[in-house]
């Protein structure tokens, strides 16, 4: 009797995480978005220290000064370093994207999930009260909610974050529809699992790949209405500064001082722009069907 000496055969399986971080890897566009972001942020929890100077103090010997070797991005009507208040903005611009979009997550999952899950008159009842907050658009409504909580930078975050709360209750109950039906859920149901065991343990972990991508994007489009509420004096109130408000102020002053204009623009072309890339980059790297 011979025995046969095989090679021994070595499976490696690398998790769902690693898999998707080398998808998004291979995506240029997607890692120079994720670089941008990163750079913003560190910027803003460290504005204290990569600010030149206080946003808030004037200097009236130095109004409206041209970019400079002492000012880098020039000064503002009332002598203000634009720089020091453009680093400033980032953390307000940040922090109502991250804020609002959590709102929006922490009210719209829980109710998208229980329409797909109790189905009947409950679903009906939230599908045609999400639909009446899909009628109105997304920046009106904010605007409207802020305008009646009144202009502070923590009510315009609650604004955006409940008007932007119909995308997720929507995008939630159509993935756990798809996913309550699935075998392993019936499995699930038969064994005698309950209901909230169901919805949050098979459902609940395979609706999130799509909902982080949705995050991704609804933060580009908090930061984009943050702004317009600071814009409009609904927002971030001075003389803290935003990058909105500061828009609003340099509008007045396009022919002798553009710079003032420039550098805010350019920061939210700049961060909702990357949260964009990497958007994109989350929903191929997510995507089961990617290999």
């Amino acid at each position: 009797m011979t025995t046969l000496n095989l090679p021994a055969i070595t499976v490696t399986e690398s998790s769902p995480a690693r898999r998707a971080w080398r998808r998004l890897w291979r995506r240029k566009g997607a890692m120079v978005g994720l670089v941008f972001v990163l750079l913003f942020i560190v910027i803003a929890v460290f504005a204290p220290i990569f600010s030149p100077y206080d946003p808030i103090e004037t200097s009236w010997s130095a109004v409206r000064s041209a970019p400079s070797e002492m000012y880098w991005f020039g000064t503002d009507e009332i002598g203000r370093d634009v720089l020091s208040r453009v680093i400033w903005g980032a953390r307000a611009s940040i922090l109502a994207g991250l804020v609002s979009v959590s709102i929006s997550m922490a009210l719209g999952i829980p109710i998208g999930l229980i329409a797909a899950y109790v189905g009947g008159w409950t679903d009906a009842v939230i599908s045609r009260f999400t639909d009446a907050m899909l009628a109105v658009p997304f920046l009106i409504l904010a605007i409207a909610l802020s305008a009646f909580l009144g202009p502070s930078l923590n009510n315009a975050m609650i604004a955006i974050g409940v008007s932007a709360m119909p995308v997720f209750i929507r995008l939630t109950r159509a993935q756990a529809m798809q996913i309550k039906v699935e075998d392993y859920v019936e499995a699930a149901r038969a064994v005698g699992n309950p209901h909230w065991r169901i919805a949050l343990r098979h459902i609940m972990p395979n609706v999130m790949p799509p909902l982080i991508v949705q995050a991704t994007l609804s933060i580009a489009a908090a930061i984009i209405a943050e702004a317009s509420l600071s814009f409009l004096g609904l927002g971030q109130q001075p003389p803290l500064p935003s990058w909105g408000s500061m828009l609003n102020t340099a509008k007045n002053y396009m022919d002798n001082a553009p710079w003032m204009a420039v550098w805010p623009g350019l920061s939210i072309f700049l961060l909702v722009l990357s949260f964009n890339l990497l958007g994109d980059g989350l929903r191929d790297a997510l995507d089961p069907r990617q290999k």
